[in-house]
């Protein structure tokens, strides 16, 4: 899409500003990913592609023949979920809807990286002003009878300040859990709105996603997937995509962004959390799913127990907005894919997944976690 930036240098002529990101503005009105093996998961509504990874990551090697292919698993996925009516009516009230924010990308040290040049305004280029983040909508709908779920994540076009009178579509990316449209090789969810979702891709490749929600206001979430090459059974980053996003209103199919009501600017270019924060010993409650057994649709349940993590600083990598996310390799080759929020000083919420030394699904685990104390 051409776009002049003529208006927009007028309009900063008194001050000579760089210009700066705008609220963008739809005609209509709306708001509110997965994978899979016996093993994985994924999502879809539309035909746009859902299991293609984004063009804007870094460069991702192209896997040996060795790889785990997408046709090994796509037909593995069990739907007859293990759940109960009350949770999951729970989880559709707390999912469903439009979720409108903002979402970048970044490499696997946790460096935000830039859009297309292709899809930057002149009038950015001209100033010099890096453009990291697309703004999104993401429509969430979760039918409580039949136990599926269907959103789109939609990406909009960068555009001016006094040009923002309307907002292009970049992508539009349909995904479908549960039903005939099914796409994920495994889905784990909590009642609260958290949910896990595994994705399988091509050349052995496979995205990871995890929703958290904020406890103490359901209205805010972050989406944070992990990208993940599996290659002779070793599981291996490539890089993470980070959307945080606000419920604007009842689902109405992505029909209208929020516009200047979306609470938050974009945020990928600002600054990590430090690793002291997060690093150390926590203790917290976990809600599980065991995926050891034939059925790749569970609720998370909590546990009877407390759970201790030690994080070690130099495994983590350090986002902006309080979040982090590692891979690590445990006891008998098993592989933890982590990612977190810290809500507050010595106060986080976590989604952990455990996989198998054959790249096996075993096990996902949502935990509300606190900084242990030292005893003096």
């Amino acid at each position: 899409m051409a776009i002049s930036a003529s208006k927009m240098i007028n309009c900063n002529r008194r001050t000579r500003s760089p210009p700066t990101l705008s609220c963008s503005k739809l005609q209509n009105h709306s708001k509110s990913t997965i994978l899979g093996f016996s093993s994985l998961f994924q999502h879809s509504h539309l035909s746009y592609s859902p299991i293609s990874i984004s063009p804007f990551a870094s460069p991702v090697p192209k896997a040996a023949s060795s790889v785990v292919e997408v046709d090994d698993y796509k037909n593995s996925f069990d739907s007859t979920p293990t759940t109960t009516t009350s949770s999951w009516l729970e989880f559709a009230r707390n999912v469903s809807g439009e979720w409108d924010g903002h979402g970048a990308d970044f490499s696997i040290e946790g460096k935000p990286i830039e859009l297309p040049e292709s899809v930057v305004p002149e009038a950015y280029r001209e100033w010099e002003v890096k453009v990291f983040d697309w703004q999104t909508q993401c429509p969430t709908l979760v039918e409580s009878e039949d136990f599926t779920v269907a959103y789109k994540l939609i990406k909009l076009l960068p555009t001016v300040g006094c040009e923002a009178d309307a907002a292009t579509r970049y992508s539009i990316d349909e995904r479908n859990i549960g039903g005939s449209d099914n796409r994920v090789a495994a889905f784990g969810y909590h009642s609260n709105g958290c949910y896990v979702a595994l994705w399988p891709m091509e050349d052995g490749l496979f995205e990871l996603e995890h929703c958290l929600i904020d406890p103490q206001n359901k209205e805010s979430r972050v989406r944070i997937i992990q990208v993940l090459l599996v290659d002779n059974r070793r599981m291996v980053l490539q890089n993470i995509q980070v959307f945080r996003e606000h419920w604007y209103g009842p689902f109405r199919n992505g029909d209208q962004l929020g516009g200047c009501a979306i609470k938050d600017s974009a945020f990928a270019s600002t600054d990590a959390m430090k690793s002291s924060e997060v690093g150390g010993v926590w203790q917290g409650s976990s809600s599980v799913a065991s995926f050891q057994g034939s059925n790749d649709f569970q609720e998370l349940v909590k546990g009877n127990y407390q759970k201790t993590s030690i994080r070690d600083e130099d495994d983590l990598i350090l986002l902006p907005k309080q979040l982090w996310c590692s891979v690590s390799e445990r006891e008998e080759d098993e592989t933890c894919c982590e990612v977190g929020w810290l809500l507050d000083r010595g106060r986080a919420i976590t989604s952990r997944c455990i996989f198998s030394k054959e790249a096996n699904l075993k096990e996902i685990a949502v935990s509300s976690e606190s900084l242990a104390v030292e005893d003096a």
